[in-house]
């Protein structure tokens, strides 16, 4: 594996390259994705004063038909709703796939991925925690985050558990309109 730093590309070496580390790069690329849409959510992060590597990946993004919704995106589609993605974490496998049943036997959402092996770091009590987690990624109507999270508190194991939603603001209407179809009004 090489890694390209400006015009160059520079070895690896192998024992950078572990079996960890590749089974995370989807993961890492998949939020790195998630971050491009940032800017397009927050005007003062694209302002001309902030400027970060994917600002100009922004503005090409937003110059593609159906990728946000004031670029022919959702808000003309009748077959959609307006939609959300949701992270909740849990601390085993089990608590997770028992979650995320109970999620989309509910109706609550339409799709739930579980992520296996995701390290946190965060500050409890005054103590610094590290605790390997399970990462449930939720895709549900925006009208359903506070139903979902009533869900989530009483079924999870934490006192205070992860729940994070970000807008969909556009993409596969096929996938959308499957969304809308699979959750409850």
């Amino acid at each position: 594996m090489t890694l390209k730093i400006r015009s160059s590309t520079v070895p690896l070496p192998s024992s950078i390259i572990s079996s960890s580390l590749c089974r995370r790069l989807p993961l890492v690329g998949a939020l790195c994705m998630l971050s491009f849409g940032l800017t397009n959510l927050t005007p003062s992060l694209s302002s001309s004063s902030f400027k970060t590597p994917w600002s100009g990946f922004s503005r090409q993004l937003s110059s593609v038909k159906g990728i946000h919704s004031g670029s022919g995106g959702m808000e003309g589609n009748t077959n959609t709703v307006p939609s959300i993605v949701v992270y909740v974490t849990v601390p085993t496998k089990e608590a997770g796939k028992k979650l995320a049943e109970s999620i989309v036997t509910e109706k609550l959402a339409a799709c739930v991925n579980r992520v296996p092996g995701v390290e946190s770091v965060y500050q409890w009590e005054g103590k610094i925690q590290t605790d390997s987690e399970e990462l449930l990624i939720i895709k549900t109507r925006e009208s359903l985050l506070e139903p979902l999270k009533e869900h989530v508190k009483a079924n999870h194991e934490y006192d205070v558990p992860e729940v994070i939603a970000m807008p969909i603001t556009g993409g596969s209407l096929q996938y959308l309109e499957w969304l809308k179809n699979s959750t409850r009004d």
